[in-house]
């Protein structure tokens, strides 16, 4: 695929025809093969990045990647292959060779394709696709733009570690035995500002970002450098707390990561390794009782929309937490058939949550917690999911009488995930649509914080 300043649909929809063609080719090759099943899948990102430090141009990169997987089955036995050379040729070497690859490996009564039954059908058209100007002087300039505005806005903004600014396009494609054989164009544009600011001695970084499908809902140059100075500056004079248990708020930007841990735990991969803090919690109560989640995986223009899974599986409307009921896990088809269940279509992740909240900012949010701490970014990875203990660096700041006092570093924040989850008291309406679970701040009734 040759770059252009703005790709066109109609040019992607062609070269998206001849993938299905190579994908079509490689399914029927390994059939004639002897293969008893067979599937192929191929994600294709191209575009440009570009970053800038100091108005000066730090990095310009052109980058094109994604190479067509075939995996196929003889039996029970599985092989599989990859290429980045479409020819017929190229595939048919590939097949060969996973075809090679299965004769060597071990049956796994579980292995094979998902169920025919729950293959998509009549897919709609999510409007996931909408290209933007991948010009290098365009994107220079956005970046440069950004950056520019942001050093200008506060002279406590001392330096910069760089602004950045990229625009990409694709596909996906996916078939199998089945006879299914689905593509859809996919888009993503994205830009950030990330700043040092001094006080003193004392030095601070923080930035912001923005990212969507489509570059009009992008926020503008200026948006994104007012808020990274915002962030930036409001961390000058941080300091420690007192060690003690107090009420947490996960800020909106923050709170999408408790869920990515809950998302972790109901997944099969964990649940059939019997390595989950949720095992056997499936019709039990593991949120309070106000708290729904709805899985909406056809939201028009949506980051994580998507009409079918990585195994080609229906995606749907799906209530993943009723009334703080656990009403479902999330299963690939390896994982279905490990549990003896039904796969629910998750495989490569989840598709748009949507959590009920109350109507309460996070200025109401501070109020409603009186005292405690306001985490705007966690650090290190202490969470381990087997029992649900939950420990991560912090930053934020102090709240007292539900007013912000100051900002704070270097402290700890620990509990078990049970129950912080079970502990949530509200979500506010600040909605957060950059990540899958779409979430308002979250404040949680108690944690411990370590300080000094």
């Amino acid at each position: 695929m040759e770059f252009s300043l703005k790709p066109e649909l109609s040019d992607l929809n062609n070269e998206l025809a001849d993938v299905k063609q190579a994908v079509a080719d490689a399914i029927a090759y390994s059939t004639k093969l002897g293969a008893s099943a067979v599937e192929c899948a191929l994600t294709r990102s191209r575009g440009i990045s570009v970053e800038t430090r100091l108005g000066e141009v730090d990095t310009v990169e052109f980058n094109q990647d994604g190479a067509l997987g075939i995996t196929l089955y003889q039996g029970q036995q599985k092989g599989s292959a990859s290429t980045t050379d479409l020819s017929p040729a190229a595939i048919r070497a590939s097949v060969e060779k996973a075809f090679d690859i299965a004769r060597y490996t071990s049956p796994d009564p579980f292995a094979g394709l998902a169920p025919a039954e729950l293959m998509a059908q009549q897919l709609a058209d999510l409007e996931l696709c909408s290209p933007g100007e991948q010009s290098a002087d365009y994107a220079l300039e956005r970046a440069l733009q950004c950056e520019r505005h942001a050093l200008a806005q506060d002279k406590r903004i001392v330096n910069s570690d760089g602004a950045s600014y990229s625009s990409h396009v694709g596909y996906r494609v996916y078939g199998n035995s089945h006879g299914f054989l689905e593509g859809y164009l996919q888009s993503r544009h994205a830009m950030s500002c990330s700043l040092i600011a001094k006080q003193g001695e004392a030095m601070q970084r923080d930035y912001a970002y923005t990212v969507a499908r489509r570059t009009d809902e992008l926020w503008t140059p200026e948006q994104v450098a007012e808020l990274a100075v915002q962030e930036t500056v409001a961390r000058l004079g941080a300091r420690k707390v007192a060690t003690a248990k107090v009420p947490v708020l996960f800020r909106a930007d923050v709170a999408n990561s408790l869920f990515g841990h809950f998302v972790g735990a109901i997944s099969g991969g964990n649940l059939y390794r019997k390595s989950s803090f949720l095992l056997d919690k499936l019709g039990q109560r593991v949120f309070p009782e106000w708290l729904t989640i709805v899985e909406q995986p056809h939201l028009r223009g949506a980051l994580a929309s998507s009409p079918f899974d990585h195994e080609g599986l229906a995606t749907q409307d799906r209530t993943i937490v009723d009334n703080g009921v656990l009403q479902t896990y999330l299963l690939t088809s390896y994982a279905a058939r490990k549990m003896n269940m039904t796969p629910t279509g998750h495989a490569g992740g989840i598709h748009t949550w949507e959590l009920n909240q109350q109507d309460q900012s996070l200025e109401q949010l501070c109020r409603t917690m009186g005292t405690g701490l306001l985490v705007t970014e966690l650090m290190g990875q202490g969470v381990n999911l087997v029992n649900g203990d939950y420990s991560r660096g912090a930053a934020g700041f102090w709240v007292e009488n539900g007013e912000i006092q100051y900002p704070v570093e270097e402290i700890t924040i620990a509990g078990n995930l049970a129950d912080m989850l079970r502990a949530i008291v509200a979500i506010g309406n600040d909605i957060d649509v950059r990540h899958g679970v779409r979430t308002g701040s979250v404040l949680i009734e108690e944690m411990r914080v370590a300080g000094h």
